[in-house]
């Protein structure tokens, strides 16, 4: 049985609630990276930004990035998977809910992230084909 654990990529740096939305693009070239989990003051998970929420959300609002804060961005109880959950629930879970990548959490922990990617390089093809077909249809 694969869990998060096993395929996740570890390490997975946060862009403060408090933080521009500007320091998060920054962080994201200079990680390259197309995603951050945005972390509370209280060290909680409140969701994960984008790069395209950034273009969508921001620029392409007349939002100015230097000023909006990161937290403004995140929508409810972020999407998360189990340390120890396995591969199963991963892809139900980004399938449910549309997601590309995953925070993964321990205890009330982030140790790391599973990105569509992850999945591609550690499940079978057809696994991986489903997920893709459900993540590219609307």
């Amino acid at each position: 049985m694969t869990t998060a654990r096993e395929i996740m990529t570890e390490g997975a740096e946060c862009i403060g609630e408090n933080e521009t939305v500007l320091d998060a693009a920054k962080k994201m070239t200079q990680l390259g990276v197309g995603a951050l989990p945005i972390c509370g003051t209280d060290n909680k998970l409140k969701g994960m930004l984008t790069d395209r929420d950034i273009v969508v959300k921001v620029l392409g609002k007349g939002k100015d990035p230097a000023t909006c804060k990161a937290g403004e961005l995140a929508q409810g109880e972020a999407v998360t998977i189990g340390a120890d959950d396995d591969a199963e629930e991963i892809l139900r879970t980004m399938t449910q809910h549309k997601v590309r990548r995953l925070p993964v959490i321990d205890g009330h922990t982030l140790v790391g992230i599973v990105a569509q990617a992850d999945v591609a390089r550690s499940l079978p093809e057809p696994k991986v084909g489903d997920l893709l077909e459900a993540l590219s249809t609307d």
